[in-house]
């Protein structure tokens, strides 16, 4: 049987501030440059989730994508949009840094639950044009 990947992209906007409390201004600063900054900073996140599996003979669909895009908003995107990820994620646990890389392993960990029919494959956090990561949930 054929297995097929369906990718859904959701957006979100969030703040954050890279720091670490050991560490000094400076050091924290020369290390997450304009990511330390005091007073937080912003992304406007894109984040793709992509669960594969064999289509369903009689609809065709490895998901629902509109059902998916709902699992996403409720489950990710409405806790994350326009959050302080330091401050207002009840999910992100205390002294986890909200980095894309450890955002990634978060979002799968929460998704991952509510995934049926099929498997979820990938979870791509983009933070910028040109930063971005994936996890395939490898432990």
């Amino acid at each position: 049987m054929a297995v097929v990947y369906l990718t859904r992209v959701e957006k979100f906007n969030a703040a954050h501030k890279l720091w670490i409390n050991t560490w000094s201004e400076e050091e924290n600063i020369a290390y997450f440059g304009k990511c330390a900054n005091k007073n937080w900073h912003g992304h406007n996140y894109t984040l793709f989730v992509t669960v594969k599996g064999t289509p369903d003979p009689v609809v065709g669909f490895v998901h629902d994508a509109k059902k998916l895009s709902k699992i996403i908003r409720e489950v990710i995107t409405d806790k994350l949009d326009h959050s302080n990820l330091n401050l207002d994620v009840d999910f992100i646990p205390p002294g986890v840094m909200p980095t894309t890389e450890n955002m990634a392993i978060i979002i799968w960990e929460q998704l991952e639950p509510h995934i049926h029919g099929c498997k979820l494959h990938c979870i791509k956090l983009q933070e910028t044009d040109t930063i971005f990561a994936e996890y395939y949930g490898e432990k």
